[in-house]
């Protein structure tokens, strides 16, 4: 209640604020290469990665170098990995669902989604945000027979270089309650898992927007990610 009221008092503040950062930040392309493949030897594991820019790699300039490669790479040494990647800049929630209903049905073992980012900067309700993740769930496991879903929490957003204080603050506290609520929903379900984004925000680590991952950054979540799916699949 106390950010509510705080962020109501701030208003023209914060809106001054985004309204710049908006228009000062470079808007970076999504890397070139491949969004499926296999790669790999060993036991077959099915591989979906679902989400918004952070999945889609925004801030290298090739796959190899964004999440979805790294993660492949951190794998292949122990399954042989079918993969596909399927997100884009600026999704939000409802967008990841209104996607996955019109994909044709494909079967997967496991799926690694980044989603939320997009929702604290429009102003998404978490109520809905959590609901439309429950919906991303649903879809993932009743269509896509997923066995096991990692769900990335949102990245530090009150440490982001890019973003001038309060606006930092106001971001920053708001994807610290989504992140929150999903890990609440994720211990709720029986194939859900949250996965905390722990690369340090230093500019080593950042793009050059100060607002995505790096290569570092992308490696570092990538071979987390692929030790949680290792602990899950090994032997399967």
């Amino acid at each position: 209640m106390k950010h509510e009221l705080a962020a109501i008092a701030l208003l023209p503040v914060l809106f001054g604020q985004a309204v710049v950062v908006r228009r000062r930040t470079p808007r970076l392309p999504e890397p070139q290469g491949n969004r499926s493949g296999s790669e790999g030897s060993g036991n077959r594991l099915r591989l979906f990665i679902v989400g918004d820019s952070a999945a889609a790699g925004v801030g290298v300039s090739t796959q190899r170098d964004a999440l979805a490669g790294r993660l492949v790479s951190h794998l292949s040494g122990d399954f042989h990995v079918e993969w596909k990647l399927e997100a884009k800049t600026s999704r939000k929630a409802v967008d990841v669902c209104l996607i996955l209903e019109a994909q044709a049905q494909k079967e997967f073992d496991v799926a690694v989604t980044s989603i939320g980012v997009n929702d604290v900067t429009h102003l998404t309700s978490l109520g809905k945000w959590i609901r439309q993740q429950e919906a991303i769930v649903g879809l993932l496991r009743s269509k896509f027979h997923v066995r096991h879903i990692l769900l990335t929490g949102l990245p530090p957003m009150h440490m982001f270089p890019s973003l001038p204080q309060p606006l930092r603050w106001y971001l920053g506290a708001r994807a610290s309650r989504f992140n929150k609520e999903l890990k609440s929903f994720a211990d709720r379900s029986a194939i859900c898992e949250f996965v905390a984004i722990d690369y340090p925000l230093e500019p080593a680590y950042m793009a050059s927007d100060g607002f995505h991952p790096g290569a570092p950054a992308y490696d570092l979540w990538g071979r987390h990610a692929a030790c949680v799916i290792r602990r899950r699949f090994d032997g399967a």
